[in-house]
């Protein structure tokens, strides 16, 4: 039933928003152009309809699931001269408050090389599928873990000892500590691929390699628009593309994590910048012909002040490793499969708690598929199983989702 559900509100979709033959231009499908070319406007609208997630597997940064989702992204640029261009990005999830997503300048050095400086809330350094997060871009419904999967790390609250982090396990949704913010609040992602960060980018490619470095106020778990803790952010990626279809990448960061509130109320003053997070990530995509392939593993160590018994084992590590495929099967018609498995380091608590990893690991397996109704209107439906090792929340959740995206 839940799939055929899924097929209903997808086809209904379809029926609703597929142009006749005859006004095939109805919709538009190029960005809105201005003032002879200097000002463009493009926008990108999900409409995403599934089974409700009682686990909260698919719960986000921004209080909502992945899965039961209408987001609307407007862009512009504003082609200031030869060097600078001024970005813009807003988004709105469920008609809730419009947020600035993107907002930064792209300073153009030489008008020969490609080399740009972002300054501003600037787009994501590290990993790789923080760059293709739209649902054209996407070809399944949900995230992979590493980037939407709400651990219990919070930037403003830290347990006591091993023992109360280990008693939050599997609660990233609503999780509370003893030190810092006492109000239940949600976890961190180990990468977010909802929020941008702020600070300077600065990016140079060639024909067969591409890097990227920047300076940020919040860490990739916990993008910032202000800073909460006095302490930056140093982020990178490489990217090279040695042959036709191949590529290969490698990120790092790292940063001060915990605010400077939470800092205090555990170890006092002097101490902002030694809570640190350090993430790093290695990505491969191969494509040719009517398939391609991509595996991303992220690796994220945090580091939180040492209070009392039972100690924490520092770093707290959390690894996540997804395999993805997708398969053309006919002209606009594809399938896409996706394997994922988030897993963390082990610590002692209470005797009775034992040893455990310091939350409960999670696998995710997602199979669905695509059919482009126009090149700019892409209909897509898809399965996905959660399984949860422990902890106090729902282990099992099987959930189906259709989805209706739109960009131009």
């Amino acid at each position: 039933m839940k799939v055929l559900r899924a097929v209903a509100f997808a086809a209904c979709l379809t029926i609703v928003l597929t142009p006749p033959a005859a006004d095939a231009q109805i919709l538009p499908s190029e960005p809105f152009s201005f003032a002879g070319g200097r000002v463009t406007i493009g926008g990108d609208v999900s409409a995403t309809f599934g089974e409700l997630d009682p686990g909260w597997f698919d719960y986000t940064d921004y209080q909502h699931s992945a899965l039961r989702m209408l987001r609307i992204d407007v862009s512009t640029a504003v082609n200031a001269g030869a060097h600078v261009t001024l970005l813009a990005q807003v988004r709105t999830e469920n008609l809730g408050m419009l947020r600035p997503y993107g907002l930064y300048a792209r300073l153009r050095p030489w008008a020969k090389r490609n080399v740009d400086i972002n300054v501003g809330r600037v787009p994501p350094t590290f990993g790789a599928f923080a760059r293709r997060t739209y649902a054209n871009d996407n070809p399944l419904i949900g995230y992979p873990l590493a980037y939407q999967y709400l651990t219990t790390m919070r930037p403003d609250a830290v347990p006591a000892n091993a023992a109360e982090l280990l008693d939050r396990r599997s609660s990233g949704w609503r999780v509370r500590y003893t030190l810092g913010n006492q109000q239940p609040d949600r976890g961190v992602p180990l990468v977010t691929a909802f929020r941008y960060d702020t600070g300077v980018q600065v990016h140079a490619e060639t024909a067969r390699l591409r890097g990227t470095a920047a300076v940020t106020t919040g860490t990739v778990a916990n993008p910032l628009f202000h800073d909460d803790n006095s302490g930056q952010q140093i982020a990178a990626r490489v990217e090279a593309r040695p042959v036709a279809g191949l590529i290969l990448g490698a990120s790092g960061a790292r940063g001060p994590f915990v605010g400077a509130t939470a800092a205090r109320g555990a170890v006092g003053d002097g101490h902002d910048r030694e809570f640190t997070q350090t993430a790093w990530g290695g990505d491969v995509e191969y494509s040719r012909g009517h398939y391609l392939l991509r595996s991303e593993t992220v690796v994220s160590d945090w580091r939180l002040p040492i209070v009392r018994p039972p100690l924490l084992d520092l770093p707290l590590r959390a690894v996540s490793t997804s395999i993805e495929g997708r398969y053309k099967i006919a002209p606009g018609l594809y399938a896409a499969a996706r394997v994922d498995h988030l897993g963390f380091s082990e610590i002692t608590g209470t005797p009775a708690q034992g040893t455990l990893p310091w939350d409960a690991p999670v696998t995710r397996v997602e199979i669905g598929g695509g059919f482009s109704i126009v090149h700019n209107l892409l209909a897509k439906i898809s399965i996905q199983r959660n399984t949860r090792d422990g902890g106090r929340a729902k282990r099992r959740d099987t959930l189906v989702a259709g989805q209706l995206a739109f960009w131009f």
